[in-house]
């Protein structure tokens, strides 16, 4: 029996976790559930998992979910400090992160320190810090096992292969509900066409970076660091099926492809069982009723959200995290109607073009980044 913490735990990725965990009783402990605000949910699942920790962000709500509980063992603790002490208890011995944003970055070096494997679902973690990241988890000998379907995609495609054989990859992108669409179109465009997702079912924050395709480009600053690439290894290809979820190419031109049906507990699965492969009943894909597969070239121009995180790649230092404080408030003032939806980009790159750089940032420069450009945002979307 494995003992996991679940950081995120009511979220997307977080209850779907649990409904693995649920299915396959004896193999996996809940420890620890978190969650930032939804208290009612977080209570549910304690009350049904009965983890020995459970953590609510938002410490306005500590004292109804402590009261909710407090006819069981749980412990129960609120705020940021005490999701890194969660992250890291002796017993836990892997840790899902599925916080979305940047708040999942403490936790998450917290539980490296600590000496856990880490099932990553929230990419921006390594999106803002992955030279810290790759850095800690060497020295603490951490596996990072990647949930994102594209990036657990290609670290399936290279076990037993060596990162030096690898040419370059292809991140798969379904193109979201406006492919093919052009600027005039995308000027007018509602948060509720952004969010109807074709192929998954995702949270809100996420669904948006898809339609925009800033989910692929911080996909592509994650790759960068989980594979130990440049940024011209690393390419995006438009898949609207998701059938194929990323692509390895080696050194003497073979390539390897991960492929099943669009359904995030195939990664999830794969991460918690990791090194293993446990069966399950998930549907399984049937080329019969794929008869074609088809591939495009991403629309950088149209979708600039794309063209910003290559080029936040290839400047480095803390750019990255620049884009992704960024556009973590874009996205929010899209979904609140403050801003259309081509605006977003527009705001993300003035962001890029006036916080500080940084060439060689540590933890401090990071979250200090974070909270600058977070409140540079701001002001230009209130403005």
């Amino acid at each position: 029996m494995k003992n996991i913490a679940i950081l995120g735990a009511t979220g997307s990725v977080g209850t779907q976790a649990l409904a693995v965990v649920q299915a396959n009783p004896g193999l996996y402990k809940v420890l620890v559930l978190t969650a930032q605000s939804n208290a009612t949910l977080l209570i549910s699942q304690a009350l049904t998992f009965l983890p020995d920790v459970v953590v609510i962000g938002d410490e306005n709500q500590y004292q109804e979910v402590k009261a909710a509980l407090s006819g069981t063992a749980i412990r129960v603790l609120a705020g940021e400090e005490a999701l890194c002490e969660a992250a890291s208890l002796d017993q836990v011995e892997l840790v899902l992160t599925a916080i979305v944003g940047a708040v999942g970055l403490r936790p998450t070096i917290a539980a490296i320190e600590a000496g856990k494997d880490i099932a990553l679902a929230n990419k921006e973690t390594l999106v803002v810090a992955g030279d810290l990241i790759t850095r800690l988890a060497k020295k603490h000998n951490v596996n990072i096992i990647p949930v994102d379907s594209e990036h657990s995609a290609i670290f399936q495609c290279l076990v037993g292969e060596g990162n030096e054989s690898v040419e370059k990859v292809y991140l798969t992108a379904s193109g979201g509900p406006f492919r093919g669409k052009d600027r005039e179109f995308l000027a007018n465009v509602t948060k509720a066409q952004a969010l109807k997702h074709p192929n998954w079912v995702m949270g809100a924050k996420i669904t948006i970076d898809s339609a925009s395709l800033m989910n692929k480009g911080l996909e592509v600053i994650e790759a960068k660091w989980l594979f130990d690439l440049e940024a011209d290894q690393i390419d995006v290809i438009v898949h609207p099926q998701s059938i194929i979820h990323s692509i390895a190419q080696f050194k003497d031109g073979s390539m390897k492809a991960q492929m099943g049906v669009p359904d995030m507990r195939l990664p999830i699965h794969y991460a918690l069982a990791y090194p293993h492969r446990i069966s399950t009943d998930f549907t399984r894909f049937n080329f019969l009723d794929y008869p074609e597969l088809s591939f495009y070239k991403a629309d950088n121009d149209t979708f600039r959200n794309l063209d910003l995180a290559y080029s936040a790649l290839r400047k480095g230092g803390n750019m990255p995290c620049i884009i992704n404080a960024a556009n973590e408030v874009v996205v929010n003032a899209f979904l609140q109607d403050q801003i259309g939806f081509l605006q977003m980009s527009d705001v993300i790159e003035q962001c890029m073009q006036e916080i500080g750089f940084i060439e060689q940032p540590g933890l401090n420069n990071y979250l200090e980044t974070d909270q600058h450009t977070r409140i540079f945002a701001n002001q230009l979307v209130t403005k």
